[in-house]
């Protein structure tokens, strides 16, 4: 019997691809799928050159989809060859956080609205924006509203910081720190002014408490079509008004993650995170915006230009984040950004600078002079210094730091004379279309590469004529699992080197630092400090779990750090080469994972057409496993290098705790005792325990990549396996052409 299957194709005829039918001979399986190619010269004629990343992918995907319908529609389908192509369809990636860091009044959220082209998005920070909220943008992919997804403290959370605010408003001393400050500016946001003068019991009997009680705690979503209305919904969230106190409900919330449409090219694969330089007392905000720091791979320091070289706070900022940027994090990259630089008196510029006035020059021309001038020694003195700092020794290639001098105001406002590149908005909009273009570019890549392994799969049954089939699959499928087991016992010999390097290394740094931790803990905590500043400050300390950053950034004490800072050293060059920040040395875990490969030749069979597709299809799966691999390291070792930090944090918890609690006159000297003491008394055991933790994290690294590569290899090898000659698929040949003349239009795009 005869079944003819016409225009299976459901897909829009596009370049490389034409709505053609096929007839299907059950009777004669052994012979194939035969399809029409009347008028395969004739369409040669139509193909054109495609010019996006995103038709390219559009293009791959029709193909395969046709893939899947034709073998549906022949009945000769194989289900997990179907479903592997459905699977290509869901792979998903976590997006690049691009961090920004910025005290309030310098121009954060100006500078957001302008690179995201919506002037009026977030609010100004001379309203009053909070510096204590993680603030994630990113596009909405899916419609046309704004989308504010806001995560709020749990209502058991909420009553205990509530409780713990007002035990530190309670304190009635002259030398109150900033906790004081931020207790007092949570409570009058909320609940008013007057509430910083009530008690706790006061408070939850006042009308404003019942309101706040019955607010929904635990998440909340705001969206709107229209940005103006959607920037008042959030402004509570997110903002206060010292000027109108009460009403605000920030103190509540989390983070906030707002969704913006018509950014595709900007943000489809970015997320800008507006991060806090902390400060808080509250601990959950605290490790929240830790750990949003470890996932950035590009870092914003923003800075008013008039102060970009000698303010404290970014610069401070990059000393204190650095162990969490580099080899803690995933940082590849850090641009400065002065902000407001058409904030200038060009008279006092120019007499400053010894500037040539022209007496003939309009008033706006003098100030684009003075503006344009100070923007090129802003940028050259900034590259100094940076080029000179401790961060110079963790990015090692000469693109990881630029500059930019900014002005959001004149971007928006042609009345300020400025031309759009003058104001390099234009830059930084440039940046993240380039970095999300490579994501659509590698994800469009990977797809191509990925297809074109399914079709070799099916391939390795339609072309093969030997005789003995069967027997020769077979025997192919069996050398690729010796060649399996041989790959996975040179990668654990790669791995045992390495682990013998750190193992090497962490033993120095645990002798060093037995030797020297005394005399760190009594330079972090008892050397020349202010007694009567330095008593609250103790306190917050050990209260953080052994940090303190002040809320002007001026002040950073880190005794967990400190500690471990001998660990990291010694540490520090070997980790750098095992797990590079960019790029890749002749040490590194990636570069031995990118040797790994059981698709080498096998001698056996070396002139099979079979042969041939199923080394393609294998090659295809192990360089998506090695990728995801990779990208899955670089966040593993985050976990691994901070394990030392966490883990003398742990061990030093209850004496924390017990520090915190000391009360009444001398407590800070008892609480300086009790830390030194306790350091002398755990050192042995609390760094060979780090070491012993960041060893194991590596050894089971070692374990999950082994396994995935083992699982997911020989997943592929069954898969290749079940393809019998017995069981005919349609010739995909014409497809593969296709999908090569994709690939090869995405390398010169």
């Amino acid at each position: 019997m005869l079944y003819s299957v016409k225009s299976v194709t459901t897909c829009p005829p596009f370049p490389y691809l034409t709505d053609e039918g096929f007839s299907i001979d059950l009777t004669m399986a052994s012979q194939g799928t035969k399809r029409k190619r009347d008028h395969e010269s004739s369409n040669s004629g139509r193909e054109t050159a495609l010019t996006t990343v995103e038709e390219i992918m559009e293009n791959a995907k029709k193909i395969m989809k046709t893939v899947t319908h034709n073998l549906d529609q022949a009945f000769m389908m194989h289900r997990d060859i179907i479903s592997k192509i459905n699977q290509m369809d869901k792979v998903r990636r976590k997006k690049v956080s691009v961090g920004i860091f910025g005290k309030s009044g310098d121009g954060k959220s100006s500078l957001l609205n302008a690179v995201l082209g919506k002037k009026d998005l977030l609010p100004s920070d001379s309203y009053g924006a909070c510096t204590a909220i993680v603030t994630q943008v990113e596009a909405n992919l899916d419609d046309a509203n704004y989308i504010a997804e806001i995560e709020l403290f749990s209502k058991e959370d909420w009553e205990k910081e509530l409780k713990d605010l007002f035990r530190v408003l309670s304190d009635e001393s002259e030398d109150r720190n900033d906790d004081f400050e931020i207790a007092e500016e949570k409570i009058t946001a909320l609940y008013g002014a007057d509430a910083k003068n009530k008690t706790l019991e006061e408070l939850q009997k006042d009308d404003k408490f019942a309101e706040i009680e019955t607010f929904s705690l635990s998440k909340k979503t705001i969206s709107n079509f229209d940005v103006s209305e959607f920037s008042n919904d959030v402004a509570c969230y997110i903002q206060h008004s010292e000027s109108s106190p009460g009403g605000w409900y920030w103190p509540l919330v989390k983070s906030v993650t707002i969704k913006i449409p018509d950014c595709h090219e900007l943000l489809e694969h970015i997320v800008l995170v507006d991060i806090p330089g902390t400060g808080d007392c509250n601990k959950i905000r605290d490790d929240l915006w830790k750990s949003n720091l470890r996932e950035c791979s590009c870092v914003w320091i923003v800075s008013a230009i008039n102060r970009a070289i000698k303010d404290k706070e970014p610069w401070g900022i990059l000393k204190h984040c650095i162990e969490e940027l580099g080899p803690g994090g995933k940082c590849k990259r850090i641009n400065f950004i002065c902000t407001k630089t058409d904030e200038i008196n060009a008279t006092g510029y120019i007499r400053s600078a010894r500037l040539k006035r022209h007496q003939h020059q309009r008033n706006k021309d003098q100030k684009k002079m003075c503006i344009l001038h100070r923007n090129e020694h802003a940028k050259t003195d900034v590259k100094e210094r940076l080029e000179k700092s401790d961060i110079k020794k963790i990015f090692s290639t000469d693109n990881d730091f630029q500059v930019f001098t900014v002005s959001s105001n004149a971007f928006f406002d042609p009345e300020l004379n400025l031309e759009p590149s003058e104001t390099d908005i234009p830059k930084l909009q440039d940046d993240l279309k380039i970095l999300n273009k490579n994501i659509k570019r590698e994800l469009t890549r990977d797809y191509v590469n990925e297809a074109k392994g399914v079709l070799s799969l099916i391939q390795s049954v339609q072309q093969d004529t030997e005789k003995k089939t069967n027997e020769t699959r077979e025997s192919i499928h069996n050398e690729l699992e010796n060649n399996l087991k041989k790959a996975l016992n040179e990668l654990d010999n790669s791995f045992d080197n390495i682990y013998r390097v750190l193992e090497q290394c962490l033993s120095k740094g645990v002798e060093k630092s037995k030797k020297s931790c005394v005399a760190t803990t009594k330079d972090e905590i008892v050397l020349n400090k202010d007694g009567r500043r330095f008593h609250k400050i103790l306190q917050s300390l050990c209260k953080n779990g052994g940090d303190y950053l002040s809320k002007n950034r001026d002040v950073y004490l880190d005794l967990n750090k400190g500690l471990a800072k001998n660990l990291h050293e010694c540490l520090q060059e070997d980790f750098k080469e095992i797990f590079p920040v960019s790029g890749k040395t002749g040490k590194s875990l990636q570069e031995e994972i990118d040797k790994f490969s059981i698709s080498q030749s096998v001698s056996a069979h070396s002139r099979s057409s079979m042969l041939r597709h199923i080394q393609k299809f294998i090659k295809t799966e192990e360089t998506k496993l090695k990728g995801s691999l990779n990208r899955e390291i670089i966040d593993i070792k985050k976990d691994i290098y901070s394990s030392i930090q966490e883990t003398i944090k742990n061990e030093m918890a209850s004496c924390y705790e017990q520090a915190a609690a000391v009360t009444g006159i001398g407590s800070m000297k008892k609480r300086q005792d009790m830390l030194i003491a306790t350091v002398d008394k755990i050192k042995h055991d609390m760094f060979n325990e780090a070491k012993r933790k960041l060893l194991k994290k590596f050894n089971n690294l070692k374990l999950y990549i082994k396994d995935a590569l083992e699982s997911g290899l020989k997943e592929s090898i069954k898969l290749s396996r079940s393809q019998t000659s017995n069981i005919k698929l349609m010739d995909v040949s014409r497809e593969t052409e296709q999908l090569e003349r994709l690939s090869g239009q995405l390398e010169r795009l």
